[in-house]
């Protein structure tokens, strides 16, 4: 990271809406509405600060894709920036974060503002084929029903048969997820009430062994955040989130591409983000994990070597992942229980990660957070960035 004085990026004015289903709102009509959160939440921001925008593609009238909608919104904000883009890659908010911090430590910008709406498609829509066709090898896998969930349960097994992951480890991480949500107003599943390992067993199979609450939770909605110089940043919080490691990996575009789960570009993310920000695994206090399936931040942790290789599993089984627990994860429900709000289901993690170093995550607020780890990818585990924060430049 850049060490010049004032120039150092961190992550601030975090916001979000609390996710759910908005059949009244577009695409752009739903960013519209995150972006009078963000501005409801942090008021002293004024269109002067933000010369940096970087905004996903999103629809208009509910139909056409607009990959020019930095344009639209630039406009809606008042603001010039310096720097704009239409931004969908793999792990889209870690990719946001990185050029963020290239234009900062370029001297390009002071304030980028990084936003992101979803709207989940609907179970056995086309939506969802269209998903399973881009994912998926059409001579090697979608010929023979691929779906998404069928994917990742390929990993999953093999996982399972290489390192003897249980089934009530799986069910761990869905109930560690929970938890967590029942600490968050603003998750999907709040007012679900509690999930034992029995609940998740007894779901709807899905695709072995993932069963429904195996699962994120399909829905709605978005965030926003700066990634800001410390001079900004400083004007916004006493404790800025430092961005001290950053790491960008693209391995591999197709399951069949993969020889062993283990080979995903996470460890090698980890290993280059580390290396940046000085810090080892035993120096992060609490991990954002992304979690579509309940294998998947098992195999992050191991990977990230935030739990053995093998052990990943009996992390989140001992409950020190949970609520009161040594080495919290996902502590705002996760995609399992906060909800897996589309294109925009990364954002979720940098909100809380930037909330709880600032010490304004309220009920859930965490002490002693000093260093953070977020793991986002994108595809099927395919495109991997890993993003340490800190509460010291």
């Amino acid at each position: 990271m850049n060490k010049r004085p004032g120039r150092r990026p961190a992550i601030v004015a975090p916001s979000q809406i609390a996710p759910g289903h908005f059949p009244e709102f577009d695409g752009l009509g739903l960013l519209e509405r995150i972006l009078e959160q963000f501005l409801q939440d942090w008021p002293s921001l004024t269109p002067d600060v933000i010369d940096g925008l970087l905004t996903p593609p999103t629809t208009i009238n509910g139909a056409n894709l607009n990959t020019f909608i930095y344009q639209r919104l630039a406009g809606k904000l008042g603001i010039r920036p310096k720097f704009a883009e239409t931004l969908n890659a793999g792990a889209s908010y870690g990719a946001m974060v990185s050029r963020a911090v290239m234009a900062i430590e370029a001297g390009i910008c002071r304030a980028v503002l990084c936003v992101g709406v979803g709207k989940f498609p609907p179970p056995r829509s086309d939506a969802g084929l269209a998903m399973a066709t881009l994912a998926a090898e059409p001579d090697f896998e979608f010929c023979h029903g691929a779906s998404i969930p069928a994917m990742y349960a390929l990993l999953a097994k093999r996982y399972i048969h290489l390192h003897g992951t249980t089934r009530d480890q799986l069910s761990a991480v869905a109930v560690n997820a929970r938890q967590w949500a029942l600490q968050n107003p603003e998750a999907f599943m709040y007012e679900k009430g509690p999930l034992c390992a029995d609940d998740v067993v007894a779901s709807r199979p899905i695709a072995e062994p993932f069963h429904k609450f195996d699962c994120s939770v399909p829905c709605e909605g978005g965030g926003a955040f700066l990634v800001a110089t410390e001079e900004v940043a400083k004007e916004l919080t006493d404790q800025p989130p430092y961005v001290v490691g950053l790491s960008e990996v693209h391995h591999h575009s197709l399951v069949s591409e993969m020889r062993e789960p283990s080979e995903t570009g996470i460890a090698e993310s980890g290993r280059q983000a580390f290396g940046m920000s000085g810090l080892v695994p035993a120096d992060i206090n609490m991990a954002l994990l992304y979690d579509a399936f309940t294998m998947v931040p098992i195999i992050e942790a191991e990977e990230l070597g935030l739990a053995p290789r093998g052990g990943g599993g009996e992390l989140f089984a001992s409950g020190e992942t949970g609520p009161g627990g040594a080495f919290p994860v996902n502590t705002f429900g996760g995609l399992l229980s906060f909800g897996h709000t589309g294109d925009a289901a990364g954002i979720s993690f940098f909100v809380e990660a930037a909330r709880q170093v600032m010490g304004i995550a309220g009920e859930r607020q965490l002490s002693g957070i000093d260093n953070v780890l977020i793991h986002s990818y994108g595809g099927i585990i395919a495109d991997h960035i890993t993003v340490i924060l800190s509460r010291e430049p």
